[in-house]
């Protein structure tokens, strides 16, 4: 017989194991390399010494002279404060008591419940992973002529996914609207549709949007590593200038330099070796016309966790969705590490389980959470090229 102590049960033997497993190695091929740990958590905060630059402690010499004066090796200290990352599911009494002597018929929800979890959580983790922690996935724009005040024009549509809770801020005014879900997307005309009450006026341009809130709270992606000025890590990169990346910002048409040069740069200047390539869409297809030109063959490669991928030089070339459009990143795998207090795990309530109710409902939820952020120990050792156009003919 089905009962909130089974339902408990089973979320905390069977699914959690299968869940972090999945979010862990089945995000996206990127997400897959890069390996996770608990060191250097202490607290509230990741705090991790990194070396750069090499040992100073060698030198020639002459037969009587003085030996090498000892320098040591140089040492950085990054810190940041541990993200929460959440996905929740929702299961209501009603179910509860009508799956009381059927346990397939629930199974089934917990099935439907778990699977709606990982596809959310793969997106909005896969999506942080390219994002810059502050967690603005578009800025809205001018939409002149509509009337529907429950449509937004949006800068960009990729981040965006029907379903999704979001909140919008009038720039510099906070939130003007907190945890609307986008019911309907225009994708061809980047629109979007809200539920709830209509704004009071049509949203034109002066707004941006970020999911419901996670505004400056979201993991430090690629977008806050391929930064040039500002800080990271606790860091000033104006007086540390091995945590600029190389950056490319107008390639034009594709061809082998475009990849070859970057990964020359980073092998003379870092050290660093090029073994996973992330590209946009449309630069994957680019590279596979210049490859139709140049007569060249397609090599794919099979990479961890079922991914598959074309090849340049034996480096896996991948495309990712939340890549900018003309843009591609050379990366150093090694070099990033999450740092994370624990693995997933579920948000237990006073009694230990794992269902709890929502206040004022009949409705119970149970929640997955995980302490973590995202370090690249090595930022001088990755590339990103943007602006780059098809192959000429």
């Amino acid at each position: 017989m089905v009962s909130y102590s089974t339902a408990d049960a089973a979320l905390k033997s069977y699914y959690l194991a299968v869940v972090s497993d999945q979010l862990n190695t089945k995000i996206n091929p990127l997400y897959a390399k890069i390996k996770q740990t608990t060191a250097d958590v202490w607290g509230k905060n990741i705090i991790k010494l990194v070396p750069y630059g090499i040992n100073g402690g060698v030198g020639a010499g002459t037969e009587t002279g003085n030996l090498p004066i000892a320098s040591g090796n140089n040492y950085a200290k990054f810190t940041s404060a541990l993200k929460n990352l959440y996905g929740s599911i929702e299961i209501t009494d009603k179910v509860i008591r009508g799956s009381e002597n059927n346990a397939g018929a629930f199974i089934n929800v917990l099935n439907g419940e778990m699977e709606g979890l990982l596809k959310a959580s793969k997106f909005n983790f896969g999506r942080m992973l390219y994002g810059d922690g502050i967690g603005k996935i578009a800025t809205t724009v001018d939409n002149t002529g509509n009337t529907d005040k429950s449509l937004i024009k949006v800068s960009t549509i990729k981040p965006f996914i029907e379903g999704m809770m979001i909140d919008i801020y009038q720039s510099g005014s906070g939130v003007a609207y907190a945890g609307r879900k986008v019911v309907d997307i225009d994708r061809q005309n980047k629109v979007i549709k809200i539920d709830g009450t209509a704004p009071s006026a049509v949203i034109g341009s002066g707004y941006f949007i970020t999911v419901q809130g996670s505004y400056n709270v979201e993991i430090t992606g690629l977008g806050a590593i391929f930064g040039t000025t500002g800080t990271i890590y606790g860091l000033a990169r104006s007086t540390n200038k091995w945590l600029i990346p190389y950056i490319q910002s107008s390639s034009g048409a594709i061809s082998g330099a475009t990849f070859q040069e970057a990964i020359d740069y980073l092998d003379e200047v870092a050290g660093s070796e090029v073994n996973f390539i992330s590209t946009a869409y449309d630069v994957r297809r680019f590279y596979l016309d210049y490859l139709a030109l140049t007569r060249t063959n397609v090599d794919y490669m099979n990479l961890d966790g079922g991914f598959k991928a074309i090849s340049y030089n034996g480096i896996p070339v991948v495309a990712d969705r939340f890549v900018e459009d003309g843009t591609m990143y050379l990366l150093n795998t090694d070099d990033f590490v999450i740092h994370q207090l624990c693995d997933w795990s579920w948000i237990e309530g006073d009694n230990g389980r794992v269902l709890i109710q929502k206040p004022g409902t009949a409705a119970y939820t149970a929640t997955l959470v995980k302490y973590a952020d995202l370090f690249c120990n090595k930022p001088i050792g990755q590339a990103k090229i943007s602006g780059i156009t098809a192959a000429s003919a």
